[in-house]
């Protein structure tokens, strides 16, 4: 929270490789999420699609583009504004680069979207996986 009481807007790249999504598992969950994607708060002057750079390469260590918007909303599980980013890798291997946050990623496919994210996905997002991950 910041010192006026208001949360910070979060950033999530959605980050396509091989057809597949990159998804992290925070070591707290939130809720009901235990799987999410890569995402972080905006610091002060920061764009979403530097945020969702930023927070991929301190999370997973992937150096990626972010390409564009997918959208914004309030989650229905944390009640905190979200911004979605779609991003490209551009270098590194996905890994748990931050222990003290994260518990592991996975690259996941179409079909086990909806094991990981059984509540369902903000409808952009789920729309471009759908054409990017369908095979």
């Amino acid at each position: 929270m910041t010192e006026q009481g208001e949360q910070q807007g979060i950033a999530a790249a959605i980050v396509v490789h091989d057809r597949k999504v990159l998804m992290v598992r925070r070591r707290v969950a939130e809720g009901e999420l235990v799987w999410q994607f890569p995402a972080g708060a905006m610091e002060a002057g920061e764009s979403a699609e530097q945020t969702a750079e930023r927070e991929a390469f301190e999370e997973t260590g992937l150096s990626v583009d972010a390409m564009m918007s997918l959208g914004e909303r309030e989650h229905p599980v944390t009640g905190r504004q979200m911004a979605y980013v779609v991003c490209a890798v551009i270098t590194g291997e996905a890994h748990v680069a931050d222990p003290d946050e994260l518990a592991a990623v996975a690259w996941v496919s179409h079909a086990e979207l909806a094991d990981y994210v059984p509540s369902g996905l903000f409808e952009p997002v789920q729309e471009y996986l759908d054409q990017h991950l369908a095979v």
